[in-house]
Parts: structure tokens; C-alpha cells; sequence
């Protein structure tokens, strides 16, 4: 008898919290907002490139440079790569532009090559145009620098 009725509690709640709201306020709906599965949501604008070229703060180690520059139309292909225009090596002096870092020039096998090395050609495989667009999703995201900080202050008390 106990566990029919522990069956059924069970039921119960299945349907009861199958019966809620999907879209009661407060939930976090991810990026499709409200729209259900089976509708088509209205697509956002695109975000506005920042076109300051001011270099932007890196968030974590390591991190590749963002681009503070529109690069729509840039041929960046195996013929040809608009980005080495300005930042090339022998380009740094006319553009004023910073020069890719040496690491790019290094094989997988850590020798200095005289041209950048194909797996490092691709810039945008890696490097990305900063915009204006606003977080999608609430986060609690700090930099590293900030984090790291924030562990040194604890350290302390």
C-alpha cells in the first residue's frame, strides 16, 4: 500500500510541475527570450564595431587582442591577408600599427621562421572585432586581474 501511494505522490508531482509555467517571470530564458521552439524570433541587430582604435584591456592571460578596428571586406585568405598590410613586420613603421607578436612567426615546433606561420596566417581564427553588444545573459564575470585581487585581499584579513 505504501508504495502505491508513493507511486502516486510521485505521479503527482510529475504532472505538477510539468503543469507550471514555462514562462513565468524571473526565469532566466536564455538568448530566444519568451519566443517557443516551434516560432522563429526576431533576429537581434548587429552589434556597432567600436572603431576607436584604442587597444582594449585583455580579461584573462593569454587572451589574443581584440581588433579595434572594422574589418569588413578584409581579404584574409591564402593568397592574401589584409591584416599583414599594416601590422606586418616590414609595415609597423608607415602604419603605426603594432606588429604581431613573434610567437607568430614560431612553428609548432618552436623555430623562428622568416614569414608567419601558416597556423598562426588566419587572424580572425583567433583575433575578434570589439563591438558595442550588451551581455546577453546576466554573469558574474571578472577579469583575472580582478579575481586575482580579490584572492590577495582575502589572504590579508
Amino acid at each position: 500500500m505504501k508504495r502505491i501511494l508513493l507511486a502516486l505522490l510521485a505521479a503527482g508531482l510529475c504532472f505538477a510541475a510539468a503543469a507550471q509555467n514555462p514562462s513565468s517571470p524571473g526565469l532566466n530564458h536564455g538568448l530566444r527570450g519568451n519566443t517557443a521552439l516551434d516560432k522563429e524570433s526576431t533576429p537581434a541587430l548587429l552589434p556597432k564595431p567600436v572603431n576607436d582604435d584604442q587597444r582594449k584591456a585583455r580579461n584573462y592571460p593569454m587572451q589574443p587582442p581584440l581588433i579595434p578596428h572594422q574589418i569588413d571586406n578584409y581579404q584574409v585568405d591564402a593568397k592574401f591577408n589584409k591584416c599583414m598590410s599594416c601590422h606586418g613586420r616590414d609595415k609597423v613603421a608607415d602604419s603605426q600599427a603594432p606588429m604581431v607578436s613573434v610567437t607568430h612567426f614560431m612553428d609548432r615546433d618552436g623555430n623562428m621562421r622568416n614569414e608567419i606561420s601558416p597556423r598562426r596566417y588566419f587572424c580572425t581564427q583567433c583575433h575578434v572585432m570589439q563591438t558595442d553588444a550588451k551581455v546577453p545573459v546576466k554573469n558574474t564575470f571578472q577579469d583575472f586581474y580582478s579575481a586575482t585581487a580579490d584572492e590577495k585581499k582575502g589572504a590579508k584579513k
